[in-house]
């Protein structure tokens, strides 16, 4: 139950693929909205193109409906995970660099910058989030065609919409606040890995995928204390049914009352605040300073 207080909030979020939001802060989201704050999902592409990771679900009758079913699994997570308002730019599914689905024209990768960025526009003019949460530039460790897009349009949607200017069929200017990317440190896979080992449990993180992490240089800037929603996570990716291996050792190997207590934090890299008239970037926040624990620091 959403509490109902004085806070007057929006926090939104990009996504590329259903799933991706469940994944990445889902327990944010649910802290937030338990607070009272209005949620916003925005997901560009219908996943057509995920694997079906679910043995008991990969057969002919899914695939065959594969993007009306993971259309239902995203309202599903985002039901359990506390969104308010669920947003489909309506792209199809890119899938890797180099497939044949990569050069389908209708693919969120190939459709016009300028199209794809006023489609956002005219979403937080409408909704007003003090708050944006996307993914960074850095995506080495998993360089998929849709979450770079995300990228490419996040940032210039955030300008463009406080540009009357730009975009003037699409509503009246609005500027949001701040602008977060999502960080996947290598701290919290090390700390799973090692639970895996200390419970003489066979681990799937090696040092390749513990590699994989874009962290070396760690760009955290923000870190939400999300303990009291870690199963929000768990319960909003076994939604995805198709998608998420209810047996995956990834998501699921350990223990969930052991789970709950690895690393209970969202972690994030303040990109944008205007809160402060400043704009940071990757190579201006200097590690050692003190970590954010609030996403709407400075606004509320």
């Amino acid at each position: 139950m959403k509490n109902a207080g004085p806070v007057n909030l929006c926090l939104m979020t990009i996504h590329a693929h259903p799933d991706d939001e469940s994944s990445k802060g889902a327990g944010s989201v649910s802290k937030a909205s338990q607070e009272g704050i209005r949620t916003v999902l925005v997901t560009a592409t219908g996943g057509e193109e995920g694997d079906i990771l679910n043995p008991s679900l990969d057969h002919e009758k899914t695939k065959a409906d594969i993007a009306n079913i993971r259309a239902k699994e995203l309202d599903l997570a985002a039901e359990i995970i506390g969104y308010d308002k669920v947003y489909r730019l309506g792209y199809r599914d890119s899938g890797m660099a180099g497939s044949e689905a990569n050069k389908n024209p209708e693919c969120f990768a190939n459709a016009p910058l300028d199209e794809a960025v006023g489609k956002l526009v005219e979403i937080i003019r409408l909704e007003r989030p003090d708050v944006i949460i996307t993914y960074g530039s850095d995506q080495q460790g998993y360089p998929h065609p849709d979450h770079l897009k995300v990228h490419e349009i996040s940032v210039p949607a955030f300008y463009a919409a406080a540009d009357p200017s730009k975009y003037p069929e699409f509503g009246e200017a609005y500027t949001p606040k701040k602008l977060y990317y999502s960080v996947w440190r290598r701290a919290r896979f090390e700390e799973m890995h090692k639970k895996f080992l200390e419970l003489s449990l066979e681990s799937p993180f090696d040092e390749k995928w513990l590699n994989r992490t874009e962290s070396e240089v760690d760009t955290t800037t923000t870190s939400i204390d999300v303990s009291k929603f870690t199963h929000v996570r768990r319960d909003a990716l076994l939604a995805h049914a198709t998608q998420i291996d209810p047996n995956s050792k990834f998501w699921f190997g350990l223990p969930p009352e052991v789970m709950d207590n690895i690393y209970p934090f969202d972690d994030y890299h303040l990109a944008i605040d205007l809160t402060k008239n400043t704009e940071e970037s990757l190579n201006s926040w200097e590690s050692g300073n003190e970590l954010e624990n609030d996403l709407f620091s400075g606004i509320r």
